[in-house]
């Protein structure tokens, strides 16, 4: 599998790690429900926002939308900046 890295151009799929749901990027404020946040995830069969880590390249936290059924990813873009 290759991905495109908006840095770095078509990598291997090896040279990321998959971090989760985009969801996570939306962390509830100082007394909201941290638990929920960190614990319940939905599980959806279709389109999910997710974040990967060019771990082995550029460093940078990259977003994509991913669907579940078929794997079909669609181009990753900036999530955040490098590390």
């Amino acid at each position: 599998m290759r991905l495109i890295c908006p840095n770095c151009g078509p990598r291997d799929r090896r040279e990321f790690s998959w971090i989760g749901a985009a969801s996570l990027l939306d962390r509830p404020a100082p007394g909201g429900d941290f638990v929920a946040w960190l614990h319940l995830r939905d599980n959806p069969a279709g389109p999910l926002e997710e974040l990967w880590l060019h771990e082995a390249g550029c460093g940078a936290l990259l977003r994509a939308s991913r669907d579940t059924r078929t794997h079909a990813l669609a181009p990753l873009t900036l999530a955040g900046g490098a590390r």
